[in-house]
């Protein structure tokens, strides 16, 4: 492929304004969208709105009750708590924009190889209900409909944030078409955790080496399949406020590139999605996430 001709798509435009001393980082979309041009890792034309989803594709993972309730804002609050983020309009069209977008990269990373969304991994939703900053789940979503639509037999989810996705495992965790791969802490976030296809639990503190081997042992048994959908969460980094992890930024550098080389060498397009980075400042995790794209561009 021609990295000038993948297509990237970014919901920065639909950042909406969170309480003061909120601690979720909302302007980190705009930071990596606008560093990325920045350091010519990205052209502006290769960036695109991410699209709405419809709900006919959020039917795909989702209870209609929960969908309407949260397009209506009329969940009850023990509801909407655990999510983390206050309803409002554009926080629903935000949500909409996150898994049209991933929709969106599935798609053309199909036909060019690699694309990413500039945000996303909303890999805590479940089927009937959200938390963890993830309102619909754009991984779920957007794999039930490559299965349908495209009508692939075999999806490979490699999530590598430092939370395991138990919305994924929730949703899409029973399938046989489906093979979710987990590395993340075993002491965080979520607590009660649920089953994926492989699950590799590391102690707090891990640092490069530890998890760079562990990595290196998963790919060699990876199932094989027909596309890959990444969550390439830089909350690993030892930095990182939500994380439990020590990892650097060349060891993060070093993680990604052995997937994106596992995906050229078995001929696979990758779909990625940004995931998890919360360090203080937010500098950080930018910096981390930026590396994780000149990657991508050295490799593909």
């Amino acid at each position: 492929m021609e990295w000038s001709n993948a297509k990237f798509f970014t919901i920065h435009q639909h950042d909406v304004q969170l309480p003061a001393g909120h601690r979720f980082p909302m302007e980190k979309y705009t930071l990596l969208h606008d560093k990325l041009i920045a350091e010519n890792i990205l052209s502006r034309e290769q960036i695109y709105p991410a699209p709405p989803a419809e709900q006919k594709d959020l039917l795909l993972a989702h209870e209609l009750r929960y969908i309407e309730g949260i397009q209506a804002g009329s969940l009850p609050a023990q509801e909407l708590r655990p999510i983390g983020l206050p309803w409002s309009p554009g926080m629903y069209q935000r949500s909409l924009c996150s898994v049209g977008g991933f929709i969106a990269a599935t798609e053309n990373a199909i036909s060019d190889g690699f694309s990413a969304l500039l945000a996303g991994g909303t890999h805590h939703a479940h089927r009937d209900r959200g938390e963890g900053y993830c309102v619909f789940n754009d991984f779920a979503v957007a794999a039930l409909k490559l299965l349908s639509h495209q009508r692939l037999k075999k999806i490979l989810i490699i999530d590598l944030d430092v939370h395991q996705g138990n919305g994924n495992s929730s949703i899409l965790g029973s399938r046989d078409d489906v093979f979710i791969v987990s590395l993340h802490g075993e002491k965080n976030y979520p607590f009660r955790k649920v089953k994926s296809h492989l699950d590799v639990a590391l102690p707090e503190g891990t640092n490069d080496e530890r998890y760079l081997a562990e990595l290196e042992n998963v790919i060699k048994i990876l199932p094989e399949a027909e596309i890959i959908l990444y969550q390439a969460g830089v909350d690993v980094l030892k930095e990182d406020k939500l994380g439990t992890f020590a990892m650097t930024y060349e060891g993060i550098k070093t993680r990604d590139r052995m997937i994106f080389e596992y995906a050229r060498r078995k001929s696979l397009p990758l779909a990625m999605a940004i995931g998890g980075g919360y360090s203080q400042p937010i500098d950080y995790s930018i910096e981390a996430y930026v590396n994780t794209f000149r990657e991508a561009r050295n490799i593909f």
